[in-house]
């Protein structure tokens, strides 16, 4: 065999399995799908998109074409959303680092699988992410409007500024003269010998920070791995995973200059960490196109939205500015089920000023050219566009909650025997309408409570339409394959030494930002995967 393990994807699951494979000595490859990104441009890495006309989009269907930043796939009712390059989720993500509630492992679960089971595994991940919460003098208008909301409706208790993987600097202030200019940033190697900047509250966490103050994986697990002899390749998109002798053929098309040119290798251990959509259309493909992995009922199901939602509300007395400070620094905690029975907790969210730039963008585009949900989007908030700085007054509360954790994922054709199979997902907004209409109410709540004029989102209203970007399941663990898809190791039922370590093994909604939950998996399974000398 060429290698020792490949691993595909380089998000929390690949680049920690892979980082921890190579420092045990074994020959790793990652393949990611996506480009090399930074701040800055260089051989073999592209900068950071910021303009309309940069390369944003990522599609599965074209990527020789389209291999940009974010992928946005669309099923009925759900809107998922990734991130596409070499660090996965981690540069896209609101750099959220929080353990799940230890109640959330008591049922779902292999027996395995505890909290105390995963806790050595949390704190392992949160000292190599480096994780802290905003300093008490970098409070943004969003963390003090959420204090205050907490704090109005008699739940101050609740409100606790929450965990990020940001290194920040305890003398900036707001105050300072020309706070935000990248200048202001103090520069440092991390403890993976990597070069970064403490944050200046840019705003950019979503599409890569300019000043490096993010704890990506990219810039932390990623070069340790690169140290210890693992191999990355971006821009390589994984097409089939066929068993061969001691071990497996991972087959691929790699991306250059607007073709698909194909390749392969082998490898004893495959992970399969492409995220809960990407790992899931892969061996849903290897199982019923290719014809190469066998078995695998369960393949597919058990796929939640982990709840997210955001309810934009407007503020007339108050500059909330959400295009400025960390995207997300705090929450409102009501993960025991105490508000309407349902367990979720609420967040300031925020976007990047790009984001009213694209809008302005969208809405300048024929309407033939959009589909139903940008059209409602746009035309609820079409006054906001017009405004000179349209969301200054705008709170976006987001969230996220226990959903029903029962969609299913299956590979559909297009017109009956004809075509090429699309990944369809099959999602019932009814089961999970509960949980959400909670969400919305406390969003009301603490929106009225501090001034605030709540603006539903009509996607949801009108149409019961989400969108996450914190899909989980599709491979979930379990005690048997009759109930799930990887035993409680991670290595798929049936298939010796093929795993799966990412979003897709997580079996239930988890009500939190699911990264660090993600990460201590990994980091499990590869601690397995040496522990048993695979």
């Amino acid at each position: 065999m060429a290698f020792d393990a490949i691993v595909i994807g380089s998000g929390f699951g690949g680049a920690i399995t892979g980082c921890r494979l190579a420092l045990a000595g074994y020959r790793v490859l990652i393949l990611e799908r996506g480009r090399r990104w930074d701040n800055v441009a260089s051989p073999g890495r592209t900068p950071y998109p910021r303009e309309v006309s940069d390369p944003w989009v990522w599609n599965q269907e074209r990527p020789e074409h389209l291999n940009g930043w974010f992928e946005i796939r669309s099923f009925p009712n759900m809107t998922v959303l990734a991130g596409a390059g070499v660090g996965g989720g981690s540069l896209v993500y609101a750099n959220v680092s929080a353990e799940a509630p230890a109640h959330r492992f008591d049922q779902g679960w292999p027996a395995e699988i505890t909290y105390a089971e995963l806790k050595p595994y949390y704190d392992k991940v949160a000292q190599f992410l480096n994780v802290q919460t905003i300093p008490n003098n970098q409070w943004t208008e969003r963390t003090r409007l959420m204090h205050d909301g907490a704090a109005a409706i008699g739940e101050e208790a609740r409100f606790r500024p929450v965990e990020l993987a940001v290194s920040f600097d305890a003398d900036w202030t707001y105050d300072q003269p020309d706070p935000f200019n990248p200048a202001k940033s103090k520069r440092f190697l991390n403890a993976q010998g990597v070069e970064q900047g403490t944050c200046v509250h840019l705003g950019h966490c979503d599409l890569g920070c300019d000043v490096k103050a993010r704890n990506t994986l990219d810039v932390t697990y990623i070069p340790v791995a690169e140290k210890h002899g693992a191999e990355v390749r971006p821009l390589h998109v994984v097409t089939n995973i066929a068993p061969a002798a001691g071990g497996y053929r991972v087959s691929w098309d790699r991306i250059e200059d607007g073709r698909r040119i194909p390749g392969a290798e082998t490898a004893r251990i495959v992970i399969v960490a492409a995220g809960s959509i990407g790992s899931t259309e892969l061996l849903l493909r290897c199982r019923d196109e290719a014809g190469t992995l066998q078995g695998l009922p369960w393949l597919g199901r058990n796929w939640s939205s982990n709840g997210d939602f955001l309810t934009p509300a407007y503020h007339p007395d108050r500059e909330v500015s959400f295009t400025k400070g960390p995207t997300i620094s705090s929450i409102i905690d009501f993960l025991d089920g105490s508000f309407q029975g349902h367990s979720f907790w609420v967040q300031d969210g925020g976007f990047p000023d790009a984001v009213t730039a694209w809008l302005r963008h969208l809405r300048d585009q024929p309407r033939a050219d959009q589909g139903f949900r940008t059209r409602l989007l746009l035309d609820a908030i079409q006054h906001l566009l017009d405004s000179r700085d349209p969301f200054r007054h705008v709170m976006p509360w987001f969230a996220q909650a226990v959903d029903a954790g029962d969609g299913v994922l299956r590979l559909k054709r297009p017109w009956w025997f004809f075509g090429r199979p699309h990944l369809h997902l099959d999602w019932d907004a009814e089961r999970s309408e509960a949980a959400i209409n909670a969400v919305v109410a406390m969003h009301k709540k603490l929106a009225e409570a501090t001034g605030g004029k709540p603006l539903v989102p009509p996607t949801w209203s009108l149409a019961k339409d989400l969108v996450t970007p914190h899909p989980l399941g599709g491979c979930n663990m379990s005690a048997s394959p009759e109930a799930g898809v990887v035993d409680h190791k991670g290595e798929v039922f049936g298939h010796k030494n093929l795993y799966v370590a990412d979003g897709a093994v997580i079996p239930e909604a988890l009500g939190v930002n699911p990264s660090r939950t993600i990460a201590a998996v990994a980091e499990r399974i590869a601690a397995k995967i040496i522990e048993d000398g695979r």
